[in-house]
């Protein structure tokens, strides 16, 4: 149905892609609250986080946003501002909403630095793309051979602890959640997820 692997040379002649529908920036609890009574009426949900970088070896920067995205929106969380909130550890450990990531296994370490949580219902699409034998992981590498397009990743060191965050920064946090989305979607519209729950 789609190649398995591809070549940085061959991810640059594509067309750029990026998340162009709504999205809502949430700063406090009571908007997190709201915007995560949202996200739970969705089944699956696609799923990523944004830390300040760090330039200095033994530096570390605590998790400053995190990006759900549901079908017809992406919600911006800016847990800088409120720390992981009850109904946030709650939507962590509620295995029956598939929270779609890539490259996992770092978001969860680093927010459970912020607060301690049991994780459930995550599924990350790198593992799931190595059982699939494809070759090339990574967000970028993904979207390239599984949505045919080039996302950008010129924010990515970018300072999400911004009091405010631009626009540049908005669409390439709310892109980073679309596409996991999307790229579940199409896997499974191709039949390759016929136990998503598992």
């Amino acid at each position: 149905m789609f190649e398995k692997s591809i070549s940085k040379d061959e991810i640059n002649t594509l067309p750029l892609t990026w998340y162009e529908g709504k999205v809502v920036i949430a700063s406090t609890k009571s908007q997190i609250d709201k915007a995560i009574f949202e996200i739970e009426k969705h089944n699956v949900v696609g799923f990523d986080t944004e830390s300040k970088p760090a330039f200095r070896k033994g530096q570390f920067n605590h998790v400053a946003l995190l990006q759900i995205a549901i079908p017809d929106k992406v919600y911006l969380l800016r847990i800088i501002q409120t720390g992981i909130t009850d109904t946030l550890k709650n939507f962590f450990e509620n295995p029956n909403i598939i929270k779609v990531g890539i490259a996992l296994d770092d978001d969860l370490v680093a927010l459970k630095k912020r607060r301690n949580f049991k994780p459930a219902g995550f599924l990350d699409l790198n593992k799931l793309a190595q059982t699939l034998k494809i070759e090339n992981i990574g967000a970028r590498n993904l979207s390239a051979l599984i949505l045919g397009g080039r996302i950008s990743k010129s924010q990515q060191v970018s300072n999400w602890e911004n009091p405010r965050l631009t626009g540049p920064q908005i669409r390439y946090a709310a892109t980073d959640a679309w596409i996991c989305l999307e790229i579940y979607n199409r896997l499974k519209e191709w039949g390759y997820l016929s136990s998503p729950n598992k």
